[in-house]
């Protein structure tokens, strides 16, 4: 398949200046590290990982609503990283987000219509009948009444600002979405909602998502490939079928034995399983930077960064014990 977009070691490192008058030298907090990924045109790859692993800093580096450090980034052929100003905005076009929380996501000030139609006037767009249209034409498609232009979020429930925010995403007919944990704020039931919901526009639009998020199940539901994130860096990517029924990384391991049917206090079954939470980014561990918490360690771990393999086609995984 074609990749619509093409990460190529990105990298994104925040200054941490200590205060004082004793300063000692910059450190830097290395939240993403290094990362080479693809999605390919109309597919749905899965991120997932423990909170403060560097999810959604990627996903916002995907998209340039942060600004890499290091590394390029592809969108059709085209080194998004390299542009600037007007031709950088005429790409914007083709990259939206689906954020993590309905309810601080939507400007409580707003109608809904104004919210939907935010992008089209920020991209040039007037607030005529055409635009009107065509946000009526987007609450149709997420399920929401026309009435619903006239009132204001609060008015919503969780899931339904969420159908408010998937349809602005949607409103300059995107080639891409990131999907930051769009269902971890809200109840199983309506997550499952959220997530039918998802497919069926994918489906429909030929949409591409990267689908970031924490709950296996969820992942496993609605992804196509799925990447395993650890302290910045991916670990293992493989298609869903064989990460969840042939797992390589330890690190992946844990992931699937840690989490139940229904996924509660996946942190604290992680810590029983790994012993401690994961590292700091600001002093990531030398070699393997899961060799602190790897059941199954060796020397060589401690002491060398492993190379990524690919034990079997499409499945990439970075570990000394894969060979």
């Amino acid at each position: 398949m074609t990749p619509l977009i093409e990460a190529i070691g990105v990298t994104k490192h925040y200054p941490q200046r200590a205060s004082g008058w004793l300063r000692g030298p910059t450190r830097f907090l290395r939240a993403v590290d290094g990362v080479s990924l693809t999605i390919a045109r109309g597919e749905t790859l899965g991120l997932v990982g423990e909170s403060g692993c560097g999810k959604s800093t990627f996903g916002r580096l995907l998209i340039r609503l942060i600004e890499p450090t290091s590394g390029s980034i592809r969108l059709d052929g085209t080194d998004i990283t390299a542009l600037h100003g007007a031709e950088l905005r005429a790409q914007r076009r083709a990259m939206q987000i689906i954020f993590q929380d309905p309810y601080g996501a939507l400007n409580p000030r707003m109608s809904v219509e104004d919210i939907i139609a935010e992008p089209l006037i920020i991209h040039g767009a007037r607030p005529n009948a055409e635009t009107r249209r065509e946000v009526a034409r987007l609450l149709d498609l997420v399920g929401l009444p026309e009435r619903a232009k006239a009132l204001f979020p609060h008015e919503f429930s969780g899931g339904q600002r969420q159908r408010i925010g998937i349809a602005r995403a949607l409103i300059l007919r995107p080639k891409l979405v990131v999907c930051d944990e769009p269902v971890s704020a809200l109840d199983v039931s309506v997550q499952a909602q959220i997530v039918n919901l998802l497919s069926e526009l994918q489906g429909e639009l030929g949409l591409t998502y990267l689908f970031i998020a924490h709950d296996l199940a969820v992942v496993k539901h609605i992804s196509t490939r799925v990447a395993v994130m650890y302290l910045g860096q991916v670990v293992e990517l493989a298609d869903k079928a064989t990460l969840y029924s042939a797992p390589l990384h330890p690190y992946t391991h844990t992931l699937m034995a840690a989490v139940p049917a229904s996924h509660p206090r996946l942190r604290r079954r992680l810590r029983k399983h790994l012993g401690g939470d994961i590292p700091s980014a600001l002093t990531p561990p030398s070699g393997c930077r899961f060799h602190t918490r790897c059941p199954h360690v060796m020397p060589i771990c401690r002491e060398q960064e492993p190379r990524v393999s690919e034990p079997a086609e499409g499945h990439l995984v970075t570990c000394h014990l894969i060979k």
